[in-house]
């Protein structure tokens, strides 16, 4: 039974050492550790192991463009996990075979950041049900063929896990867990160079404890920093994976995983350390549980992010977050240029095709406008501060004709650094035409969501839904009066299902309808479309207008333009083609698409005739 595991430890095994050993120069640490991963291969069950080899003969697996995802926090979209299971047959409707959940680990109520402070590991919110709940929704989703995201949150621990509980007692091999000093003295050095994550909600990276040791804390006070120097904290946080993984998790997603290795003079971000430690981390799963995948969440400019890739020799991450291009289609949508995100998918479209990225619109996160700037100036002589007003002025509606309804998260005056929260429905403009009861303003809102999620689904990659997204949620104001989460205005877009406007989907008379399927029949489209495969070849080209995009795929001798109106105003556009051209979501032909007519926030999915 344990002949494959032997037989993957030894494929691996030279540059698992190491890598291993030119961290902690240990070799007792790493006996320990590959002891472990052993133990935990033995414990992985019949089922999965039938799933590691079926994956195993099938590497490219996650990479079919029938692939479509949903994030969701199982209180608000069930109440529990055996809910959530329950509800398995409004996912399948709703064409998903991949669920990620949002956190739901242990954590201590009002100091949990979301359910990113977690204070155990091997244990489930007792709200949410248990780890054997949690177990039984893999099977089930299994059986159904939808693969299951967990959120693993390597960077910290909450102040309330044992580990941290034992370290502030003082007791031996506890406190070399995190970072305790004495003085300010070495924490004052490192504040010297390591940018604030939290400026304004939780500012600086350490804090000061009740007995007066100060321990670093980079994103809130409660959430300790691991120390990755110590091999005990490697060990054993891969130890925790992996039984996560044994639960039957599908997808293992990294959180903050830039942030792992700190190293004084230095802004403990991207360190080399960290790409050796996510190496390591993704030949621990080819050796004990070869059908499961890591998702890396590095929220940074593109330079940053393709590292933790790897390199087709030595990879690390499966997959990892479209960010920047969520971002830059909200700045598109306000500017109505399509300028900097042509530029920046120019980049996208360089990359290797063997790079998988989650394309998104919404997450359960803010939108941070970490534009590309310095192209912005040289290009338009745009002020990065007073753009940035101005896209939240006209995501929060203060902007003279913007429909738009959001609301800021860490808002710094000062700065003008804020970021952005709201619903996709809400920022395109469903909640204020509801609102003002205005059928034509609904219409035009309803046509914008459309259009952002076909431009998501034109993208190479995994499309993934924000749970309610697809019935049109709005923006939730109830967490103003609940004092544990009042002070965080992400909580917005965190709200609670709402199932009986879900009921609405199937009537195409109301926005739900529309919005649902409107969705669906793009999902089913794409499913279907070869030009769609993340092996396609892909490009951009000069649409003659600045408000459109134009976006080219090509499998063979099949090719699909896809143009995207990001402006609020009838336009002419297109790409220079001989030959017919059909369109593959609202009918019609061309016999030449160098111009043609787009509605306001329209798109067009033109498949040539030859094909």
């Amino acid at each position: 039974m344990m002949d494959g595991f032997q037989t993957r430890l030894a494929r691996h095994f030279d540059e698992l050492k190491w890598l291993y050993m030119e961290l902690y120069r240990d070799e007792e640490a790493f006996r320990r550790f590959t002891g472990m991963l052993e133990r935990c291969c033995e414990e992985r069950k019949e089922a999965l192991r039938e799933q590691d080899a079926r994956r195993e003969a099938d590497p490219d697996w996650y990479r079919r463009r029938d692939l479509l995802g949903m994030m969701l926090y199982v209180d608000n979209f069930a109440g529990t996990l055996r809910g959530v299971e329950e509800k398995i047959p409004y996912l399948q409707e709703c064409g998903v075979n991949y669920l990620h959940l949002m956190p739901l680990l242990q954590s201590p109520k009002g100091r949990s950041d979301g359910g990113y402070a977690v204070s155990d590991f091997r244990a489930v919110q007792p709200a949410l049900g248990t780890m054997d709940d949690l177990e039984a929704l893999a099977d089930a989703c299994r059986k159904e063929e939808i693969r299951l995201c967990l959120d693993f949150v390597m960077n910290h621990t909450s102040e309330d896990h044992e580990w941290a509980k034992k370290a502030l007692a003082g007791e031996p091999g506890y406190p070399e867990r995190y970072f305790f000093y004495d003085s300010w003295d070495i924490p004052r050095e490192f504040e010297k160079s390591v940018p604030q994550v939290f400026p304004t909600t939780a500012p600086g990276s350490f804090t000061q404890l009740d007995n007066g040791r100060i321990v670093m804390t980079n994103f809130y006070p409660y959430q300790w920093d691991l120390n990755y120097a110590n091999p005990t904290v490697f060990n054993d946080m891969t130890e925790n994976l992996l039984f996560l993984a044994n639960r039957g998790i599908d997808v293992i997603r990294l959180d903050a995983i830039p942030y792992i290795w700190k190293e004084l003079g230095t802004n403990c971000r991207n360190l080399p350390q960290v790409h050796t430690l996510s190496r390591l981390l993704r030949m621990v799963c080819e050796i004990v549980c070869p059908s499961v995948l890591l998702l890396g969440e590095v929220v940074m400019e593109p330079a940053k992010v393709a590292p933790y890739f790897g390199t087709s020799d030595k990879p690390e991450c499966h997959m990892l977050y479209n960010v920047t291009t969520m971002a830059t289609t909200w700045h598109t949508l306000a500017a109505g240029d399509v300028s900097l995100l042509k530029h920046q998918m120019e980049a996208v479209c360089a990359l290797p095709k063997d790079f998988l990225f989650l394309n998104y619109l919404r997450c359960h996160d803010d939108i941070g406008w970490g534009l590309d700037y310095p192209w912005l100036n040289r290009r338009f002589g745009t002020d990065e501060v007073a753009h940035k007003r101005y896209l939240n002025d006209w995501f929060t509606g203060r902007w003279q004709g913007s429909s738009a309804r959001g609301e800021l998260y860490n808002d710094d005056p000062r700065l003008g650094d804020a970021r952005l929260c709201g619903t996709t429905a809400s920022l395109c403009g469903v909640e204020a035409a509801e609102y003002e009861r205005d059928p034509f303003k609904l219409e035009r809102a309803v046509a914008c969501d459309l259009t952002l999620h076909a431009w998501m689904l034109s993208q190479s990659g995994i499309p993934v839904i924000y749970s309610g997204d697809e019935i049109g949620q709005l923006n939730d104001y109830t967490y103003h009066d609940d004092p544990d989460k009042r002070d965080d205005s992400r909580y917005l877009h965190r709200g609670k299902f709402p199932w009986d406007l879900s009921e609405r989907r199937s009537d195409p008379k109301t926005y739900q309808g529309k919005l649902f399927q409107g969705l669906r029949r793009l999902e089913v489209i794409r499913a279907e479309e070869p030009c769609f495969d993340a092996q396609a070849d892909t490009w951009l080209e000069d649409s003659g207008d600045h408000r459109v995009l134009a976006l080219c795929r090509r499998v063979g001798d099949r090719e699909l333009v896809c143009l995207f109106n990001f402006s609020s105003q009838f336009v002419h556009a297109g790409v220079q083609r001989t030959g017919g051209y059909s369109e593959l979501v609202y009918g019609g032909h061309y016999d030449d698409i160098h111009s043609i007519a787009l509605w306001p926030n329209s798109f067009a999915w033109l498949l040539r005739d030859s094909c």
